[in-house]
């Protein structure tokens, strides 16, 4: 039965408004568990943002290394077979036909293009002979200063990184007498 001052009628109560009803008595003490547990939780939600935060700028920096990483690798892909053409070209140029005529155009803008991509090339007779750039084809002589005393097919690098490697032929230096001064 309704009351004014009980609106509600104790048989019509369900459930739902029991559990409710205990809830709220329950929730005071509750209230005490979360005020003592909310610096602990608010310390390991402040340390996962800033794992979060910090695993994310790390994977901001990979991905943006990875880009450049990818786009020197393409470079010197497309330029590492570009280098047959040039050979091609350096030969022509080293018989005179690329003195004048359409192909001396042709050459100078591949030239061009190359070297805005950053390419160089090494391995000029005289070089002091060093495995890491040159491929040593042939030996000559018993001294103890290796030179490159012919380059059979000329080498390249892009920013530092070697594309392909001279072909030369070394010659040692003899050792040098003693003067007579040393004597």
């Amino acid at each position: 039965m309704t009351s004014p001052e009980n609106p509600v009628d104790p048989e019509e109560v369900t459930p739902e408004a029991e559990v409710a009803a205990e809830e709220s008595a329950a929730a005071p003490a509750d209230a005490e568990v979360v005020e003592e547990a909310a610096p602990d939780k608010e310390a390991e939600l402040t340390a996962d943002l800033q794992r979060v935060t910090a695993e994310y700028a790390n994977y901001r920096k990979r991905t943006a290394r990875d880009v450049v990483d990818a786009r020197a690798a393409g470079k010197a892909f497309v330029v590492g077979e570009l280098l047959v053409v040039l050979d091609d070209l350096e030969r022509a140029r080293s018989h005179g036909d690329l003195d004048a005529g359409p192909l001396k155009s042709v050459s100078d803008k591949l030239d061009g293009v190359l070297k805005t991509l950053g390419l160089e090339s090494f391995g000029v007779v005289g070089d002091q002979f060093d495995p890491s750039v040159h491929e040593a084809v042939q030996h000559e002589g018993e001294g103890a200063d290796p030179v490159v005393g012919a380059v059979l097919r000329q080498g390249y690098q892009i920013d530092g990184k070697v594309i392909r490697n001279a072909m030369v032929a070394v010659v040692d230096r003899p050792a040098e007498a003693p003067s007579q001064d040393e004597q």
